[in-house]
């Protein structure tokens, strides 16, 4: 009997799934959500001026050229990077910009969009920087004790440095404003990743047990009073409510996951609330907060005027559903935050509620992503640091949007990508570098899965 030919025989390896990368929906992605920021920035111009801006080809030329430089980037160094990433990072930078934009037309002699498209482009190089420095996100447990030295550094130099708006949160250097606290969360995310990912098993375990609480143990239970104690520090200290609530909630977070036991959100919530009630009490800046929290309209039954507070649900207010249109609020009459704090007020009252439900989805679509990567990769470290990244946007959003809607006390923190903002916006492209970096180890095909396009024979 005659054996068949070698290139008869049929193939000993069985096919196997080839794995998409996504990189041209990415790309597809990308420009649509620069197509949506100029569409915004030309509403801008035709319902303030009935025309088209002058430059809004070259604001739609800055901003395509930053979002096609990180998408070459991604797709050179980051081939299976999860493709929504990028996409949602453009598309809330290019809504800030535009909003922010929208407000310097409200306040002429005071810009601020050019030194934020400014920042943006930092933002996006610092992010492609990290692309291309980090091949891998394990690199930086090794460093994370230093990083939490550092991150502690940054926390306590503003309180050399005056207030700002009653918050000791900002150094101020000539006519330049840094807020260290940005910079020290990615620090303090990557510390705690590296140390919850080497005590995960210490820290599940529990001592007594209490009708149906399972309390930790007391060699366990230390070093979270420690990160507690540091929250109140910067509660006292600073007088910034946000950052203190926005490190001890990533803390908690991170700590569930971890763990995987539900009395630690317990113990953190409790902890958080005995330390923001008793510096409620004893600071005048956090107590006036808590105040207009409980009474936005008080400034108006006093005679006052209204308030930050009472503008702001005024705006939403006359927002609706569908909004009066991008340059036809009255959002500015907020004040002095109305491009920080505030900025979601003009949101909403422009875009309307619609316009918010949409930005609140575009957020949870991002978190989301960032949780799918953790879960996604194997080691701990990754998956607490991934998580805890998302996490850092998420309690950012959470509060800011609490603050502004008065269903918690204000904070002072950033709308990230949106509000107005160097530093805020600077290490928001870099969570968005660390997310792509280790969504594309997670991605990843395993190592000798043939990837290669099929043969003629093969096809």
């Amino acid at each position: 009997m005659a054996t068949p030919s070698a290139s008869a025989a049929p193939s000993t390896v069985p096919p196997t799934e080839r794995k998409r990368a996504g990189r041209n929906t990415e790309l597809l992605l990308v420009l649509g959500a620069v197509l949506v920021a100029v569409f915004g920035y030309v509403e801008v111009g035709v319902n303030l001026d009935g025309k088209v801006p002058a430059d809004a080809v070259e604001y739609g030329a800055a901003l395509g050229v930053l979002a096609l430089l990180a998408h070459g980037v991604i797709r050179w160094k980051a081939r299976y990077a999860d493709p929504l990433l990028l996409p949602i990072a453009i598309l809330l930078n290019g809504i800030g910009l535009v909003i922010i934009y929208r407000l310097d037309r409200a306040t002429p002699g005071s810009e601020a969009a050019p030194t934020q498209l400014l920042w943006s482009t930092l933002g996006v190089a610092l992010c492609i920087a990290v692309l291309l420095v980090l091949p891998d996100h394990k690199l930086l447990q090794r460093y994370a004790h230093v990083g939490a030295l550092a991150a502690l550094v940054l926390l306590i130099l503003p309180a050399f440095f005056p207030p700002v708006y009653g918050a000791r949160i900002w150094i101020t250097i000539g006519g330049y404003s840094l807020q260290p606290g940005e910079f020290a969360k990615i620090l303090l995310a990557v510390f705690f990743a590296a140390y919850l990912a080497v005590h995960r098993e210490s820290l599940a375990l529990t001592g007594r047990r209490i009708w149906r609480w399972e309390l930790p143990r007391g060699r366990v239970i230390g070093p979270v009073l420690l990160i507690w104690a540091a929250f109140v520090g910067v509660l006292v200290l600073e007088t910034d409510l946000g950052t203190s609530l926005l490190f001890f909630g990533l803390f908690v977070v991170m700590l569930y996951v971890a763990t995987a036991r539900s009395g630690w959100i317990t113990i953190g919530l409790l902890l958080a609330s005995v330390a923001a009630v008793a510096v409620g009490w004893l600071s005048p800046h956090v107590h006036a907060r808590v105040v207009d929290w409980l009474h936005p309209l008080g400034s108006i039954a006093a005679g006052q005027g209204a308030n930050q507070i009472a503008q702001s649900l005024f705006a939403f207010a006359w927002g609706g559903v569908l909004g009066t249109g991008l340059g036809r609020g009255h959002s500015i009459l907020i004040g002095f935050a109305a491009k920080a704090d505030f900025i979601l007020a003009t949101i909403g009252e422009e875009l309307g509620l619609v316009g918010l439900l949409a930005l609140f989805l575009l957020y949870a679509l991002f978190v989301s992503r960032g949780v799918r990567t953790g879960i996604a990769l194997r080691d701990p470290f990754g998956r607490l640091l991934a998580i805890g990244l998302a996490a850092l946007v998420a309690i950012q959003v959470f509060v800011v949007a609490g603050g502004v809607l008065d269903l918690i006390p204000l904070t002072g923190l950033t709308l990230p990508f949106i509000a107005q903002g160097g530093s805020s916006v600077v290490t928001n492209w870099i969570i968005v570098a660390l997310l792509v970096r280790m969504s594309d180890i997670a991605r990843r095909p395993p190592v000798g899965t043939d990837h290669r396009p099929p043969t003629t024979e093969e096809a």
